[in-house]
């Protein structure tokens, strides 16, 4: 890489609780700690080897909630303990990309910061890295808010969606607008219109950028995380940090930040890419069996049953009949039968399990 590389730190957001993963996806063992593809790692680790050719294992920083501390360190013991960023609660995501960033700035003022989440599926490593190498050189300008843009393969409703124009920097294009998950009717006109890509999650910018921008559009969270420069890498990190985050909103970093910000670019890629942010999602990324099924971690006799999901924690003896569509996931105290397509339903199990069953079982 031409750039210098000890100026690259990389953030990954780790601290999700999964919840349309359920049952598979709990409390204690969200997905991004899981081995989903079977290959010996979970999404966290895909995700850290992915970043290790962009930043080395020292500029690697993982944020996660205070009860996922121990996971990590035993999924990633490379890392120090400095790098590895507890919050004490959810706040979404500006708080937390706040938190490195204001870290990682005391650091290296100089520093080019790339977000991510953990548990994102990118099929072609090859070209994804190459695309955050564009970024990263797109973000090396003072003002610029780079983010990552997937060339959209149908109508999603799933995913939210980024507009350019053709106003370049570099390999990026300036963003027109941001939009939320759409509705299909909507989703269909993105996609036919050419100028829409998926909002992949990715974020890429100097700190220096992104603190004036917090500053700007965020100054109470700004305030509290500039307070806290005398605290990062010192024992006294945990207790202010612990005190901050209850003076911190509830808000993503894009409604925050980048949709109210003016150098806001994408840059498009084009590298086979999934959120898996539902089973469905998952079952489009998997390969498939005799009948379009998928089986995790069971044993199935099929008899006119197609396009299901069959997922047990052991091995198992599954037989199914006249069943299509479905999700079969046994997983310890929860057997689940359900449509594997419906999102929605899942928060609504999900609720339903926590208002009538209580928190354990999630």
């Amino acid at each position: 890489m031409d750039r210098n590389s000890s100026q690259t730190f990389v953030i990954i957001m780790a601290g999700g609780v999964g919840s349309r993963f359920w049952p598979y996806s709990r409390n204690k063992r969200p997905k991004q700690f899981l081995d989903i593809f079977g290959t010996g790692q979970s999404l966290l680790q895909m995700t850290y080897n992915r970043f290790l050719q962009t930043a080395g294992k020292d500029n690697i920083l993982i944020v996660t909630n205070q009860q996922y501390a121990e996971l990590v360190k035993e999924q990633l013991p490379d890392l120090q303990q400095d790098q590895i960023l507890l919050e004490p609660a959810r706040r979404n995501t500006a708080p937390c990309v706040a938190y490195a960033c204001y870290k990682i700035h005391k650091k290296n003022p100089d520093a080019t910061v790339v977000i991510t989440p953990a548990d994102h599926a990118i099929f072609n490593e090859d070209k994804f890295i190459a695309t955050v190498e564009d970024g990263i050189a797109a973000a090396q300008k003072e003002g610029n808010l780079v983010t990552i843009g997937i060339k959209p393969t149908k109508p999603e409703t799933g995913y939210g969606y980024i507009q350019y124009s053709e106003e370049k920097f570099g390999a990026a294009r300036k963003v027109k607008t941001f939009t939320e998950k759409p509705e299909l009717e909507w989703a269909k006109k993105f996609l036919e219109s050419g100028d829409f890509v998926w909002n992949a999650g990715i974020f890429i910018w100097k700190t220096s950028t992104i603190i004036k921008e917090y500053e700007n559009s965020l100054p109470e969270m700004a305030e509290a995380f500039d307070d806290g420069m005398e605290h990062y890498y010192t024992d006294t990190e945990q207790q202010y940090i612990d005190k901050a985050y209850t003076q911190c909103r509830n808000i993503s970093i894009d409604y925050g930040i980048m949709e109210k910000a003016q150098d806001v670019y994408v840059v498009l890629g084009d590298f086979a890419w999934s959120d898996l942010g539902s089973w469905g999602s998952l079952y489009d990324n998997l390969k498939k069996e005799d009948k379009e099924n998928i089986v995790m971690g069971a044993e199935l006799l099929s008899y006119d049953s197609h396009s299901n999901i069959v997922k047990t924690d052991k091995s198992k003896l599954v037989i199914l009949q006249d069943l299509e569509g479905y999700l079969v996931a046994d997983f310890e105290d929860v057997l689940m039968i359900v449509k594997k397509d419906q999102e929605a339903k899942f928060r609504e199990f999900v609720n339903d399990v926590k208002n009538k069953k209580g928190e354990e079982l999630l």
